[in-house]
């Protein structure tokens, strides 16, 4: 059985009539990218029997799929689930970066809202969530500003100093923390699977005691 047919039900869109949308959706965004059933699966790693049954709206798709499915057919989680996007400008000004503190850190929006990347700049101050352990599905990127920066995936520690960056699924049980009393500050690019943004970004926390944001 291919391990994405067996999705943790946890993770499963819990209601079918919450996403009305999403099975023609998914053939309508199919047929767009000229793929047939068989090669849409591959793409995404399921089974052409399971990606047929998320076309007729007999399954719902995990949130893993969706992202699966959005990266084969070149398109976004949003537009999967037929939501119309925003609009935004391209643009975000410094003077528009309102500060939010959460847990200790301080984030500022860098990006446009509701997009299938989140844009970040983060302050880390020194021993501020040291010790949590992130695990949460999608990946990350982030860039050293200032300060040097405790990564640890899995079971690697790094230290990241200005100019180093580091890519990574966030699948891999990570942590970060800063090494100096001043505190550091970096860049950080993510995916996002989940909604409200707001909760992903700013560190809320999952069933089993999971913890997403960075």
């Amino acid at each position: 059985m291919n391990p994405a047919d067996s999705a943790d039900p946890a993770e499963a869109v819990p209601a079918v009539d919450a996403l009305p949308a999403v099975a023609p959706q998914l053939r309508e965004l199919r047929r767009r990218a000229a793929l047939t059933l068989e090669a849409a699966a591959r793409a995404a790693g399921l089974s052409p029997a399971h990606l047929s049954r998320l076309e007729t709206g007999q399954r719902q798709p995990s949130l893993p799929m969706l992202l699966a499915l959005a990266r084969t057919y070149g398109t976004t989680v949003s537009e999967l689930l037929g939501e119309a996007p925003a609009d935004r400008d391209a643009v975000v000004r410094a003077p528009d970066m309102e500060p939010t503190a959460a847990g200790g850190w301080t984030y500022w929006q860098a990006g446009a809202p509701g997009r299938g990347m989140q844009a970040l700049r983060v302050h880390v101050p020194h021993g501020a969530q040291g010790d949590i352990v992130r695990v949460h599905a999608g990946e990350e990127w982030l860039y050293v500003l200032t300060g040097r920066l405790r990564l640890r995936l899995g079971d690697t520690a790094y230290t990241l100093a200005p100019g180093d960056s580091a890519h990574f699924d966030s699948l891999t049980p990570h942590r970060i923390a800063a090494a100096d009393p001043g505190g550091a500050d970096f860049l950080f690019v993510h995916t996002l699977l989940q909604s409200p943004a707001t909760a992903l970004c700013l560190g809320g926390t999952t069933q089993g005691g999971r913890h997403d944001g960075i």
